[in-house]
């Protein structure tokens, strides 16, 4: 809690501003030497300082390049007294994005892996294998002090496996959701060694699918370093995610303890392993992993899994055919049966479905979207009761018209039949895709199987008796616990993130999706009690009156979507940037300029709610694409400008921004290449961060760089970006490029620009600025610099 504290009254740690780049350095440097001063006889500690330059592309945020120069690295190295030649690698970063106190995110992870540092070298246990400690400077500046660990420190070599420590939240439980590439041997040390544990698989699929706009150190060590490794993250509350919010007084001691628990046990596991060691051997195949209830966890190789599952499903078909086929003369009626309800089921999935994102819909359109980000009930009594009750009266409407004079207890155990045939098939179809999740399908087929087995004869005697009901509810209550405690693990985790997911994709309709199916998998095997009972129009029209409350209510806009409430505030993010631009024709001059406060609403609802308090906010000063320019020539500081595609994002005039500091950008030299290719040599002096925008025009093509691995890497729609930053007292940037183009080019070969964000210190922020931050509502965090922008063609 001490160093967590301190480390945060530091203040935002931007990479390159002093407070990253001295006084974080310099304080866990003094709390190292301490350390080291008092640790046992059994132990060596190295510390070093790293300053890599280096530059990388990742396929992120839709690809892009990075280069970065004289950022720092603090590593650590606690080794047995006669050294180790091999290592585990635990990672956090100390630095913050601008203008937040980054206590999850993550000072909070470097505050446990000090007191972890502390704890081993205290020990008079000796250690088999060293552990490497790195305190990474710029994991916020999408991974480059990682990289520039990784691929250029010594130690890195002898690193055979890692722990990440990261945060999408703020406190709460720290969630494994990512393990490997493959190595089952990490998952079982985790499993073994943690004392709280919570993991998922689901979760592993769910990140790596890319639908969460995040990403991590793991994908650098992975990648880069062919290092396999754990991944961890905070999960809770990610409201005040990368906001002024993220405070340490936030985070629960209990949090801390948790966290300081595992990881030192994973860790201990890990640096007395035999398979530390050998750990290629043991490179063979991925691994399902799932905790119940965070008491423990299941692991098993997927190879087992899917011959587990195989097997299940080959035995929920043989019980199904065997249904079917008795008695036999009646074998190709009761397979009609079978498929129309399961047809009939599927359906009844696909009219609510649609049903309720026609609601979703609707309340994007009137403006309403996002009412339930503060408010979560909101949402469960809009689009789950919508999900519920269009699913009854599907089949309510086939059983008075389609199953008009059919047996009830018939129908009953037919469309359980249909459930167990989905479930079955999806079983098989996951599995056959390669997808560790379909353990879930597993449990759904499993345990209602044994439980038709049991009260299969209750239910043919007597029907739907008390004691059925009982025994089916027993019979079912594993998997619908288990998937009660996964739907909160999803939502805790995807709820905050429609916050801060853009103005492109309406959130309602991804919400109102999951609930509709978490809906679906939570009836499926209910939907057979719509045919045995008498009569569900009073659940019908108790989930309709509630539905029709809650959307009448969602319409009148009772429910603000954003909360200032100091205990738990959920405040909309705003980002803004004054920023002057100059636009350069081939002979360098100059033929259009402006200033501004650029303005982006980082969720669907972009200023609506802002213009009533600052009214010059509003939709006349929506910014234009300059379509002959790279990037819609906006100084984007990542190239997220596809979460923005329909110019939800405005541009308020202002003074022109007079950097005490500004950018230095030069030809250096126009060099003539084989293959019809020329080469442009720049040079760049500017503030600590800056973004490259390349875009090669008419007949050009832009062949080779001196940057990443030399070959362009594309953002999405076709132009090029590359994110630079540095630490302090870096040298002038230099790089090339290589463009191939046709003899005639009159019009020039590329279009550059390129854009210089003031972060910190006495450039950040304009009187124009401040003053227009001032007047936002407190239920928004409005992140905001200063930027210039400059375009050139050549």
């Amino acid at each position: 809690r001490g160093y967590l504290d301190n480390i945060t009254a530091i203040g935002p740690r931007t990479v390159g501003s002093p407070e990253n780049e001295v006084l974080a350095v310099n304080y866990l440097l003094e709390q190292i030497r301490g350390i080291e001063r008092e640790s046992t006889d059994a132990h060596r500690i190295s510390v070093d300082i790293q300053r890599p330059t280096g530059s990388f592309s990742i396929d992120f945020l839709g690809g892009f390049t990075s280069y970065y120069a004289n950022i720092t690295n603090v590593v650590v190295k606690l080794e047995p007294r006669n050294g180790a030649e091999h290592a585990v690698l635990s990672n956090c970063h100390f630095d913050s994005v601008p203008n937040t106190p980054g206590a999850s995110d993550d000072a909070v992870s470097c505050a446990v892996m000090l007191e972890i540092l502390n704890t081993l070298s205290k020990s008079s246990e000796s250690l088999q294998h060293a552990v490497i400690f790195l305190f990474n400077g710029a994991e916020e500046n999408i991974l480059q002090a990682s990289h520039g660990f990784i691929t250029q420190h010594e130690w890195a070599k002898s690193i055979r496996a890692f722990i990440n420590l990261e945060a999408a939240g703020v406190g709460g439980k720290e969630l494994v959701f990512q393990t490997g590439p493959e190595n089952p041997w990490l998952v079982q040390a985790y499993v073994v060694a943690a004392k709280h544990p919570f993991a998922s698989v689901v979760a592993q699929e769910i990140f790596q699918s890319g639908i969460i706009p995040a990403d991590t150190d793991f994908r650098i060590y992975r990648d880069f370093g062919n290092v396999p490794g754990i991944d961890l993250a905070f999960i809770e509350n990610g409201y005040i995610y990368h906001t002024e919010y993220d405070t340490s007084d936030r985070i629960l001691t209990d949090s801390i303890q948790r966290a300081g628990d595992n990881i030192l046990a994973v860790l201990k596991y890990l640096a007395t392993s035999e398979k530390l060691a050998k750990s290629f051997e043991y490179r063979h195949g991925n691994v399902v992993f799932f905790d119940i209830l965070g008491l423990f966890v299941l692991a098993y190789p997927a190879r087992v899994g899917a011959i587990m599952n195989y097997i299940t499903a080959a035995i929920a078909f043989f019980y199904l055919s065997k249904k079917v086929l008795q008695p036999k003369p009646r074998a190709v009626h009761n397979l009609k049966r079978l498929l129309t309800a399961f047809s009939l089921t599927l359906t009844s999935w696909v009219c609510t479905l649609l049903a309720v994102l026609m609601v979703a819909m609707f309340v994007s359109f009137i403006g309403r979207a996002l009412s339930w980000y503060t408010h979560f009930y909101v949402s469960v009594s809009l689009y789950g009761t919508a999900a519920a009750a269009k699913l009854i009266l599907v089949h309510m409407l086939a059983k008075k018209f389609f199953y008009k004079n059919v047996n009830e207890q018939f129908l009953g155990d037919v469309f359980f039949d249909a459930s167990l045939m989905i479930w079955s098939i999806a079983l098989a179809v996951m599995t056959q895709i390669g997808l560790c999740s379909a353990f879930i399908c597993t449990l759904w087929v499993v345990f209602p199987l044994l439980t038709k087995l049991m009260i299969h004869k209750e239910f043919n005697q007597k029907g739907a008796t008390i004691k059925f009901i009982v025994m089916y509810m027993l019979g079912m209550f594993v998997p619908y616990l288990y998937m009660l405690y996964l739907s909160w693990t999803v939502f805790e985790m995807f709820t905050p993130v429609m916050g801060r997911s853009g103005s492109e994709i309406p959130p309602d309709m991804v919400l109102a999706g999951f609930i509709v199916i978490f809906t679906m998998i939570l009836s499926s095997y209910f939907i057979n009690f719509i045919y045995l009972v008498k009569s569900t129009k009073t659940t019908l029209v108790t989930l309709t009156a509630v539905f029709v409350v809650t959307l009448i209510l969602v319409c009148s806009g009772i429910f603000f979507p954003y909360s200032s409430d100091a205990a738990n505030p959920k405040p909309k993010r705003v980002f803004l940037q004054h920023t002057s631009r100059r636009f350069h024709d081939l002979d360098g001059n100059l033929v259009k300029s402006d200033s501004g406060i650029w303005i982006n609403g980082f969720d669907y609802n972009g200023i609506s709610h802002i213009t009533p308090h600052v009214p010059e906010i509003n939709d006349t000063i929506r910014t234009p694409c300059e379509e002959q320019a790279p990037f819609c020539g906006l100084p984007w500081i990542l190239p997220v400008h596809f979460m923005f595609r329909f110019v939800k994002n405005w541009y308020l005039p202002a003074p022109e921004v007079l950097p005490r500091s500004p950018i230095q950008f030069k030809l250096l030299s126009k060099k003539l290449m084989p293959w019809n290719s020329v080469r442009l040599s720049f040079e760049v002096s500017g503030p600590s961060h800056m973004s490259l925008y390349v875009r090669p025009r008419a007949g050009s093509a832009l062949s080779r760089w001196s940057l990443g691995d030399g070959m362009p890497v594309a953002s999405v729609g076709g132009d090029y970006f590359v994110f630079y930053s540095h630490g302090l007292h870096a040298a002038p940037w230099h790089f090339w490029v290589e463009l191939t183009a046709p003899e005639r080019h009159s019009d020039g070969i590329v279009s550059l620009a390129i854009a210089a964000h003031y972060f910190f210190g006495e450039d950040q922020k304009s009187p124009q600025l401040y003053a227009l931050l001032e007047r936002f509502p407190n239920w928004t965090f409005s992140s905001g610099w200063s930027c210039t922008y400059d375009l050139f063609v050549f």
